[in-house]
Order: C-alpha cells, then sequence, then structure tokens
C-alpha cells in the first residue's frame, strides 16, 4: 500500500452538496476508524481550520493518517496532508504533503499560481524545485473533496453517470472520476442514515483489484457527511467507518437504532 495509505483514506471525505450555505464550515472536524480485514489498523481525521493567504482569509483543511497496535509493528503509517483553497471559488493556494508509510517517505509543498495556471513544487526531501503547467480549475487531494461537497451537478445524477474535476497529484493533473452508484439507508454508530453511494474510478493492478474498487456511502443530508468507504486491494479490504464529528454546519439527520 505504499504511497497509497492516504489517498485510500481521503476517498472516505469524497462528498457533496449542491444547496447553500455551505455543507461545511471552519470548526468541522471528522475521525475514522480504519479496518484491515478484521483488524483495527489505524485512524484518520480530517479538520478545517481558518487560514490566511495573499491577505485574505481561505480554509485550512489538514489531514492525518496513521496505524495504530499491532498494525504499525508491520507497517508504520504517519501521513500528514494540508490544503489552503479558497473560501468562494474552492481554488488551492498551497498545499503540504509530509508522509511516511512504511519508509517510503515524501516531503513536499506545492504553491499554486491562479492567474497563469502553474504550480511550483518544492521537495525538501529531494531537494528539488519544478514548476508544472495546469488546468484553470485544477484542485489538489483534499480541495478536489471540499470542491465536491457543494458541485452543482451532483443531485441531477443519474446513477450511472459521473462528475470529472482535475485533479493535481504526484506531479500529474489527473481526470478525477466519481460515478453515483445509488441510494441506500446505512447503519452506523450514530444510527441508522440515508445515503447517497459514488465509486471513484481508479487504476487497476498496482494497488486495487478494478477500477470500480471503491465503494463510498454519503450522508443524504445538507452535510452530505463521509460514512463509510469499502475497498478491495490487490491483497485484502479495507473498510472505513466515521468514528466520531464535531463543528456540523447543520444538523446531522439519523434515525436511532433498534
Amino acid at each position: 500500500m505504499k504511497k497509497y495509505f492516504f489517498l485510500l483514506l481521503l476517498f472516505i471525505t469524497v462528498s457533496f452538496d449542491s444547496q447553500k450555505p455551505d455543507a461545511y464550515d471552519v470548526g468541522e472536524w471528522f475521525k475514522f476508524r480504519i479496518h484491515y480485514g478484521f483488524i483495527n489498523a489505524g485512524y484518520a481525521t480530517l479538520e478545517i481550520k481558518e487560514g490566511v493567504k495573499e491577505n485574505k482569509k481561505v480554509y485550512h483543511a489538514v489531514g492525518k493518517g496513521y496505524t495504530v497496535g499491532m498494525s504499525r509493528l508491520f507497517f508504520k503509517v504517519d501521513d500528514n496532508y494540508e490544503s489552503y483553497f479558497d473560501k468562494v471559488t474552492n481554488k488551492p493556494y498551497q498545499f503540504v504533503r509530509k508522509i511516511d508509510e512504511g519508509g517510503y517517505t515524501k516531503n513536499q509543498e506545492g504553491f499554486f499560481s491562479q492567474d497563469d495556471n502553474k504550480v511550483l513544487i518544492k521537495d525538501y526531501k529531494n531537494k528539488t524545485e519544478k514548476t508544472f503547467s495546469v488546468t484553470e480549475n485544477v484542485q489538489d487531494i483534499v480541495s478536489t473533496f471540499y470542491y465536491l461537497r457543494n458541485h452543482p451537478n451532483v443531485d441531477k445524477l443519474k446513477v450511472g453517470e459521473s462528475i470529472v474535476v482535475d485533479m493535481f497529484f504526484d506531479d500529474e493533473t489527473y481526470k478525477f472520476k466519481l460515478k453515483f452508484i445509488g441510494k441506500e439507508n446505512l447503519k452506523t454508530k450514530f444510527g441508522t442514515a440515508p445515503t447517497m453511494i459514488f465509486r471513484p474510478i481508479v487504476q487497476s493492478g498496482r494497488v486495487f483489484k478494478e477500477e470500480e474498487s471503491l465503494t463510498v456511502w454519503i450522508s443524504d443530508d445538507d452535510n452530505k457527511i463521509p460514512l463509510r468507504i469499502k475497498a478491495s486491494l490487490a491483497v485484502g479490504s479495507i473498510k472505513a467507518d466515521l468514528d466520531g464529528f464535531k463543528g456540523l454546519k447543520n444538523p446531522f439527520m439519523v434515525k436511532l437504532n433498534d
């Protein structure tokens, strides 16, 4: 799972809302429990803070992923992903990627120039700097998911239709494609919640069994909370469930379990 651990965890945060006001705000915090088969493998957290870029207030999202217990003995993970993005346009100003996954490490920052569609990547591990051309509406890996939470076309999707977003990751701009699968009432530790189900289209072979190996359940309310992800890997499977939250902007609509 080298260099894909936190990327996988971040898929649990893919969520949507076509309504205003926004589905999130400063102070929102999530914690996810990650299972590898029957093992409690680790946790991931995602939080929205307030930052300042170019003399104006922006969102500062911070995501962390880490293994625990026996999993940490066999595969130690300490990941930190951050993004600073505009409160109105959602365009990213800066991202941080500092990871350690079983000895595979990265320590990078990216600085977006929104006027000329460039991103400067500073690689502190390898002591290099490179500039890449990007598309006009490109997102980084973290800002992508907040962007999608307020995407205007989500509620218009029919089963089988997809949304595509340009996402910059690992020195390339990818077409991040998300397919709408349907709706389902999902039983969680907080109660039974109506959900929307999506499948990110991923590259098969290296980590995942198939292009549609990931399935994501999102609460079908004004928050669009990420509730569950299931993933079939080349070796084994991973399941992640929302374990805790605070600072939601809207009421969390659930029915208490019997």
